[in-house]
């Protein structure tokens, strides 16, 4: 739930609790157009606050916010359909109603994808209570855009220093990358669009260890798919939001160039606080390279086309 503070902000509550004060970005199109013109920032894609995701919810209740939460994205994209795109949301805790409303976002909203979180309650990725979701949004070419959230232990060894957000969010989006490639969702799903946010993650720099770890351990590791894990590397994408070039420039190394899109993170603090200065700033990226982190992988993965914003 939400409440009004005083200066135009809101209180987003959880369970009673304040979960964060956010600004008037978080909802004003207007005000974000704005932000985004001084950011040079061209075209949007707008997706709903993980922590509104409401697995936990009864189903039908998740089903009736996400209803609320996408025909607002699309009210949105409809009156500035130049500067946003939507990827909507799902109740994933209910296959049956989450194929029903993903493909009402796919057909009548006309969104090119949705966003879903590293995991579903106790389901991780892999689970195959899923598997119906990701073989619809695979049929409808619908994207699927994989944000952390609800991380494990909120309290006691990661209460401080911010550490559920700075270790644990890519923590998690490792462990709902990995689920995917040995659970064989990429195997099963080949042609489905899939990307990871935060740079994909601890995922890259754990990538040799998992390798490994197939190889070795065969019996633990291998038991539900038989293409080794080094295989789908190119497969998914992943995003910039690294916050340093090495780091990005390790990305492309593990995933390929063609597989990196711009990510903000907006309008929070973890986020790049200005756009795609990362990319702009680092002279060894040629301008055929930039144009592809800024933006043409993002349509690809998208599967739009740019002159639709032209």
């Amino acid at each position: 739930s939400t409440q009004s503070t005083w200066g135009g902000q809101a209180r987003m509550m959880q369970n009673g609790k304040l979960f964060r004060v956010v600004e008037p970005n978080c909802w004003d199109a207007d005000c974000r157009i704005k932000e985004c013109d001084a950011s040079r920032v061209d075209v949007q894609v707008l997706s709903t606050v993980p922590v509104m995701f409401n697995y936990a919810a009864k189903p039908e209740h998740c089903l009736e916010l996400a209803t609320y939460l996408n025909d607002h994205l699309a009210s949105v994209v409809n009156d500035h359909p130049k500067r946003f795109v939507a990827l909507g949301t799902l109740p994933m805790q209910d296959a049956t109603l989450a194929i029903q409303e993903l493909r009402r976002c796919v057909t009548e909203l006309k969104f090119p994808g949705v966003q879903i979180g590293t995991h579903v309650n106790d389901w991780n990725l892999d689970a195959k209570e899923l598997r119906p979701v990701f073989a619809e949004a695979e049929k409808l070419g619908a994207c699927i855009f994989v944000h952390p959230w609800d991380m494990p232990d909120l309290g006691g060894r990661m209460s401080k220093y911010w550490l559920p957000w700075l270790v644990g969010m890519p923590a998690e989006t490792a462990l709902a990358a990995v689920c995917m490639i040995l659970g064989g969702v990429f195997q099963n799903f080949p042609t489905l669009r899939v990307a990871f946010a935060h740079g994909g993650g601890a995922l890259p720099m754990i990538m040799g260890r998992v390798a490994h770890g197939y190889d070795v351990r065969p019996d633990l590791c291998a038991t539900d798919c038989p293409i080794k894990p080094s295989e789908f590397l190119g497969r998914f994408w992943i995003d910039t939001l690294v916050h340093d070039p090495d780091a990005l420039r390790f990305v492309m190394k593990v995933v390929g160039e063609d597989k990196v899109a711009l990510g903000t993170d907006y309008p929070f603090p973890l986020g790049e606080l200005e756009p795609g200065q990362l990319v702009r700033s680092m002279p060894d990226l040629t301008s055929e390279t930039q144009a592809k982190l800024l933006a043409k992988n993002c349509l690809e993965f998208l599967g739009l086309q740019e002159a639709r914003f032209l």
